[in-house]
């Protein structure tokens, strides 16, 4: 008898991707996807069960299907795709919260997955080089995405003493990008002009979308436990980045990053938070020790070529016309004098 494995967050684009993946997988007999809307495309053999994991109803879904392993894949980065930073917070805490409570009082539950991110370190002038899985953060992240996933991870460390049971595997990622990913990070390298704070060309590591989805596959379908750091070999500057995309900077003082942000998420431009701004300032990166020894894991993908493939994907790779980078120049230059202004400095 193969695996019976509950997938949470199947609606979104890497959940989606995910259920497909298993339900293709030898060892798995069965895979049960759960969303609070339909996924809007093709999950393979896998079964869609519309819940919501804030809801109870989670735990008679897990308990019915008979379910041995879940795995955690709904935790949502950006506050417009969840409406608003209320809704992120009760999705992705209030959410994880009944996720587990659930698995606890499944006895049948021996295998738990969980989708985190290398947020959970921060960004900060004080980060040293490589953040090992034993780092702790600096500076913890206190808005966003990377503060709610400390949270997570608060609440899964608890489990694991309630549940000693149950083997745990949380997989840290570093951004994931591809050419079918939304995010923040993608977005904001889609913009004609890349703002920079200005002073800094921070470090840091990519893991391409199909190399994280084999690294869930391993961790979920295996039998590796623990805290396990996930990204492409190799490391970017962000001054590299934009080499390779053709694209021109824009240096913005650092006092006005943060009005900076709110002005693009208010011509839904790019859903940056204050941790995001922090990311462009001092960067991360991993050391992946654990995932090439207890994951068994070695990426397709180095950094470099993952960020080389999210471009061509996109087709942003290559040099804009002289006309576009003018104009858009013009009306970033126009937009950080408004910012300025706004907080008393000159353009």
């Amino acid at each position: 008898m193969g695996r019976t494995i509950l997938v949470a967050g199947v609606s979104r684009y890497l959940g989606g991707r995910f259920a497909r993946l298993l339900s293709s997988q030898p060892t798995v007999s069965r895979v049960i996807g759960v969303d609070v809307v339909p996924p809007p495309h093709d999950i393979g053999g896998a079964e869609f069960v519309r819940a919501d994991i804030r809801n109870p109803v989670i735990a008679k879904v897990i308990a019915r299907a008979d379910v041995d392993t879940v795995v955690h894949m709904n935790v949502i980065a950006t506050p417009t795709g969840a409406g608003g930073r209320v809704s992120m917070k009760e999705i992705n805490v209030i959410g994880t919260m009944q996720l587990l409570a659930a698995c606890q009082k499944a006895p049948g539950v021996r295998r738990l997955v969980v989708k985190s991110t290398a947020g959970v370190y921060g960004s900060s002038p004080r980060d040293p080089a490589l953040f090992t899985e034993e780092t702790g953060a600096k500076v913890l992240p206190h808005t966003g995405w990377g503060k709610d996933s400390v949270e997570v991870e608060g609440y899964v460390r608890g489990f694991c003493r309630r549940r000693p049971d149950v083997d745990v595997v949380q997989l840290r990622f570093a951004n994931i990008v591809g050419p079918g990913m939304r995010s923040a990070l993608t977005e904001y390298f889609a913009l004609p002009v890349l703002p920079t704070v200005l002073g800094y060309d921070p470090r840091f590591q990519l893991v391409h979308e199909d190399d994280s989805l084999e690294a869930l596959r391993l961790a979920t379908v295996g039998d590796a436990t623990g805290v396990i750091n996930v990204a492409g070999g190799g490391v970017l500057t962000l001054s590299q980045a934009a080499r390779l995309l053709g694209r021109p900077v824009l240096p913005v003082p650092g006092p006005a990053t943060g009005a900076l942000g709110q002005v693009l998420r208010r011509f839904h431009l790019v859903d940056f938070t204050g941790e995001q701004l922090r990311f462009l300032s001092y960067g991360r990166v991993l050391d992946l020790g654990r995932m090439h020894a207890v994951l068994g894991f070695t990426p397709r993908y180095t950094t470099r070529e993952a960020f080389a493939d999210f471009a061509r994907g996109r087709r942003l790779a290559g040099p804009l016309s002289a006309e576009v980078v003018e104009a858009a120049e013009r009306r970033a230059l126009a937009g950080v004098g408004r910012v300025l202004s706004m907080i008393g400095g000159t353009p």
